[in-house]
């Protein structure tokens, strides 16, 4: 029998282009290839039978574009190391990572140093940025200066990443945000605190300081050197209160003004931001005693249209958030590195105004976005039932609005934490009763382990908690 002659298949003539199932953009299908033939050859020790990264990664793609972006970036950043040009740029990876970033706060389960991990990558691939001129890089810059001094904060750890310097950080706009809008001098992560951060950051790293001298102490050093890190440290210390002490929000639209909240009547003080403005006036930098009036802020203007409330309340959360940052900070600063007891009267004021300021940001209904890190350290704080409530309401505010696990997470632990500081002073002051602030053992207690109160509970819970 003769053989019927074969038919040639279609695709000898016409051939799809290698990897189309992942993109119809060329420059991507060749990420797909340097990620296959090139890059995940270079970071397996062995693949006798296979790839692991071409068997068990690539398929993944198929029901997941994150991983499919994350090849596309990891790609791309090893092609522009070598030298080459692509249409795509590390910017794609830079933002897997502080994406990543925002997962692992919201949803992150147990105790991990994920978190700072993804960080140190972040700042890797940003020092390799060519153009950070270019509005992505510039966001993502912000976004990850928010989150290296936030980490720091609730790690007790430094920052990665060095202070910026005072105006180094212009508010940021959303793209296309009109020129003439109230809220143009407001930044997109930062709010009303550009200014302040560059204060918080230089706070965060107070802690590496502390504990170079406490380390210096155990150790038995000379009294020299003893001195050098003694007079650093509270230099640094004073410095960074004084300028806390000074902070003012820069900027508020030329219609407001700003009032003490007991305040019947707009206009009733002379003076703008009487939140703590005489604080400072001929006083040490240390263990000041503020005046206890926090402020709140009106729109001097009769139009009641919705646009004009609903601008009303946007920038008075934003101002009130930021005061809740600076008082949030003073409380940390006094508590955490300075080890003054709760029953300091900078604690229990500053406490006082943070709660205030974070209930004030709340109640306005606008933008509560990082609220979390300024609500939780002063209501760890909080000795009075009056105190408590303030926490209560901005803790079940935020996680209606917000609805994020690390926020419950956070109030879990402040109720553990008070759990714990009315025993002890219950224990210490034969039953004082609430507010009477017996919390001698408890802060020997936290001498003596060397951390927080917060952490131990923290630890034994077995959460960590980035309050971002």
């Amino acid at each position: 029998m003769i053989a019927p002659c074969p038919v040639g298949s279609p695709l000898l003539d016409f051939r799809s282009p290698a990897f189309s199932e992942f993109s119809d953009r060329p420059n991507r299908r060749a990420l797909v290839d340097h990620f296959c033939n090139i890059l995940s050859h270079l970071i397996v020790f062995r693949e006798e039978t296979g790839n692991p990264f071409q068997q068990l990664i690539l398929p993944l793609t198929r029901e997941s574009s994150p991983v499919t972006n994350a090849i596309f970036a990891l790609a791309c950043a090893h092609l522009e190391y070598r030298g080459v040009e692509t249409a795509e740029k590390s910017n794609e990876i830079l933002a897997a990572i502080m994406l990543l970033v925002y997962y692992e706060c919201l949803v992150q389960e147990g105790r991990s140093n994920i978190v700072a991990n993804h960080l140190k990558g972040a700042l890797t691939i940003m020092c390799t940025v060519t153009d950070p001129s270019d509005p992505t890089s510039v966001f993502l810059e912000r976004a990850f200066r928010f989150y290296d001094v936030i980490t720091a904060l609730s790690n007790g750890t430094a920052p990665l990443s060095a202070a910026p310097t005072p105006g180094c950080l212009p508010p940021l706009s959303p793209l296309g945000a009109p020129m003439a809008s109230p809220l143009c001098n407001v930044d997109t992560l930062l709010g009303m605190a550009t200014t302040l951060w560059p204060i918080i950051h230089r706070l965060a790293g107070l802690r590496a300081l502390k504990n170079d001298l406490e380390a210096a102490m155990r150790a038995g050093a000379t009294p020299s050197k003893l001195a050098v890190l003694r007079t650093e440290f509270e230099s640094t210390a004073q410095a960074i209160e004084t300028a806390l002490l000074q902070w003012r929000p820069p900027y508020l639209p030329s219609e407001w003004t700003s009032f003490p909240e007991d305040c019947s009547t707009p206009g009733a003080s002379a003076t703008a931001d009487t939140d703590t403005d005489t604080e400072v006036t001929n006083q040490q930098a240390i263990h000041l005693t503020p005046t206890p009036t926090s402020s709140t802020i009106v729109l001097n203007t009769n139009n009641t249209s919705n646009n004009v409330n609903q601008e009303h309340s946007r920038i008075a959360s934003i101002y009130h958030n930021a005061l809740a940052y600076r008082h949030a900070s003073l409380v940390y600063l006094h508590r955490t590195i300075l080890s003054s007891p709760r029953a300091h009267e900078a604690v229990r004021t500053h406490t006082r105004l943070a709660l205030e300021h974070c209930v004030g940001t709340v109640r306005h209904a606008g933008p509560m976005s990082a609220l979390l890190w300024p609500l939780f350290v002063s209501a760890c704080e909080a000795a009075t039932a009056d105190d408590r409530a303030l926490a209560e309401r901005a803790f079940t505010a935020i996680e209606k609005r917000q609805g994020m696990r690390n926020i419950d997470r956070a109030w879990g632990i402040v109720r553990e934490v008070w759990r714990r500081a009315d025993g002890v002073a219950s224990e210490g002051d034969g039953g004082l009763g609430e507010g009477a602030d017996g919390i001698e053992g408890e802060r020997v207690g936290e001498e003596e382990s060397g951390e927080e109160l917060w952490r131990r509970v923290s630890k034994e819970m077995g959460v960590s908690i980035v309050f971002g």
